[in-house]
């Protein structure tokens, strides 16, 4: 018996020394974010014609153009993809990535640039059905991303896909393939022959962005829209009011923005909404937008002071809120309820067009505000709820009407038990088993457990402590910390800890209602966050949880995939990011990346 056992575990560990040892010394020749579903490639060298040319046609189509699409005068299949291969031309012919930091230092590890190259001169681009009036503002999983790519050695390469995004999505893979050679800046790719054949494990997979409490610049949410889109990311949830600034222009109620901004100046106009969600839509990256209420909207009161109760309650903030300042919208007003109406009627019409989606918001509801609103004067539950209701099936009406989906934050389900149309989509945040709970009523339901995708989490309080001989707030931690490290990101995943076969499990879910989680979202909010350091606080820890959603954590084998080898590709596509003027953090040393054992536990720990 001992034997036997010995033997086993001496092979395991033979297995598991052998697996790591060519992790270890494997090239980068699996350097691609997300991972691909099937990928395939040789050691060829291939290199960029200056003048390399694209080739666009539509099954169908005889000119290689569409008709425009609904909404947008100016947008098509035609469009779009044009756009997405001058964006591509311009990374291959641009990007300034060389990969030394991944070889041991100072080896000569780029191909020679003398003597006889294969060069790609033409990339065709075949688009096999015709682009839905759906592809500009999907709902989750209404338009195909998948695509396949194929380099030869002779340097053909051929991009299929079934829509235009579909082929975003292959040119953003394509210009992964490249680096620039040191010693003249050419291009070359070193895998050929590649076979890529790809589509996503989630159809929704977003950053959800507090664009609320600091202000970000119109010009730094598009940059954030463009590393979201080369992460295969689809969606950008802009959390746009909050209780410390309305930064969102309305012009039906103007002061909403002139008095709740931060400063002059500090708000989206219509015109720089509309261009945002252009700008993501070209990139194949739906900007949805939230109003958060009935709590977290203490700021209207600067404009609206009579809708508000509860407002800015010093020094018991704590007693009627999540953070300060306190104060929610009345539930049980005629004004509130014309306010609501005015907001609707002038901010949806313009959202529709770009978005499938509009989120109401719904979390961190405290009960003891309406124990000091003159339209209630309770806090009990009880009272409150039917309230509660009546309040979300007025706003979701609008919704509806205006021709999007509604997302509510999942108190509104699992806390306060509301009645939600078939449509809602319910945003979990605070437990994996949330997402079962919603599940199991019937919902569609978007993951992002702050225990593992708040990216804003390990900083430190952002609330000053008061003074007290006791000091009971050292050392100072927030409420999720620590900070969520890309290894602790990589782990977690829509479906974990569900269960589709142990019946008896709080967190089991029918195998045919896993449809029903649509995907997820890592979220950073910006208590502590602004335009300075948010591309160091979001990534790459944000790349993880989107290979998350695009390729899963497992590998093939259903196993959980090597952070060793996650961490190698990782750390090329950090410094890829980098090159393109990205601020994103630091995965490893220079020396655990050059050095051929890596930077491994010892397992003696």
């Amino acid at each position: 018996m001992f034997s036997h056992s010995f033997s086993s575990l001496l092979s395991s560990n033979i297995s598991c020394l052998l697996l790591l040892l060519f992790l270890l010394h494997a090239p980068l020749t699996s350097a691609l974010w997300p991972l691909p579903a099937l990928y395939e490639h040789g050691d060829s060298v291939v290199w960029l014609d200056r003048d390399l040319t694209f080739q666009y046609a539509i099954t169908n189509q005889f000119n290689g153009t569409s008709n425009p699409l609904p909404n947008l005068n100016t947008a098509s299949s035609y469009a779009i993809v044009q756009a997405a291969i001058q964006r591509a031309q311009e990374r291959l012919l641009n990007d300034t990535f060389v990969p030394w930091k991944f070889h041991p230092r100072h080896s000569d590890f780029e191909p020679a640039v003398n003597g006889t190259k294969v060069f790609i001169k033409n990339v065709t681009i075949q688009q096999n059905e015709t682009d839905s009036a759906a592809v500009l503002k999907p709902l989750a999983g209404e338009v195909s991303e998948n695509y396949t790519l194929s380099i030869s050695t002779s340097g053909t390469v051929a991009i299929t896909a079934i829509s235009s995004i579909g082929i975003l999505r292959a040119l953003d893979t394509f210009t992964q393939l490249f680096y620039q050679h040191s010693t003249n800046l050419t291009v070359y790719c070193p895998y050929a022959p590649v076979s890529i054949i790809d589509a996503p494990k989630f159809a929704h997979r977003g950053l959800n962005m507090d664009v609320a409490r600091n202000y970000y610049p119109p010009s730094f949410i598009l940059h954030t829209i463009d590393v979201l889109a080369w992460n295969k990311f689809n969606r950008l949830h802009l959390h746009a009011t909050d209780a410390q600034s309305w930064p969102l222009d309305i012009p039906a109620l103007p002061e909403l923005s002139t008095r709740g901004a931060y400063r002059k100046g500090l708000s989206y106009s219509p015109q720089q909404l509309a261009d945002i969600q252009e700008y993501g839509m070209y990139r194949g990256v739906q900007v949805h937008i939230e109003i958060d209420m009935p709590g977290h909207t203490s700021v209207i009161a600067l404009a609206y002071p009579d809708l508000i109760t509860a407002y800015n309650i010093q020094p018991n903030w704590s007693t009627y809120a999540a953070e300060p300042p306190s104060g929610s919208l009345k539930l049980n007003s005629s004004a509130v309820y014309d306010f609501l109406g005015t907001l609707w009627e002038d901010l949806l019409p313009r959202l529709a067009p770009y978005s499938a989606y509009f989120h109401t918001g719904g979390d961190e509801v405290n009960v003891n505000a309406y124990s000091l609103d003159d339209t209630v004067r309770s806090n009990q539950s009880s009272v409150v709820q039917p309230l509660i209701q009546t309040f979300v099936n007025y706003n979701h009406d609008y919704v509806r009407a205006a021709g999007m989906t509604p997302i509510v934050w999942e108190e509104m389900l699992l806390d306060w038990n509301l009645t939600l149309g078939s449509d809602v989509v319910v945003q979990t945040w605070l437990s994996d088993e949330s997402v079962a709970k919603v599940v199991q009523k019937g919902h569609k339901v978007l993951a992002g457990n702050y225990n593992y995708w708040y990216l804003d989490c390990g900083h430190g309080a952002w609330v000053d402590p008061p003074p007290s001989p006791t000091n009971p707030y050292y050392p100072y931690n927030d409420y999720c910390t620590p900070l969520k490290n890309w290894h602790l990101i990589y782990t977690q995943s829509p479906l974990a800890s569900l269960s589709t076969t142990n019946t008896s499990s709080s967190t089991y879910i029918s195998p045919s209602s896993l449809d029903l989680i649509l995907g997820g979202e890592v979220h950073i909010w910006s208590e502590k966050t602004d335009p300075i350091n948010f591309d160091a606080v979001v990534w790459p820890r944000a790349a993880a949880a989107a290979e998350v959603l695009w390729s899963g954590n497992l590998d093939s084998e259903g196993r959980n995939r090597s952070l060793v080898e996650v961490g190698r590709r990782l750390g090329v596509w950090r410094e890829r990011m980098v090159s393109r003027g990205v601020g994103a953090g630091v995965v490893q040393m220079v020396w655990c990346t050059q050095d051929e054992r890596g930077c491994v536990a010892d397992g003696l720990g």
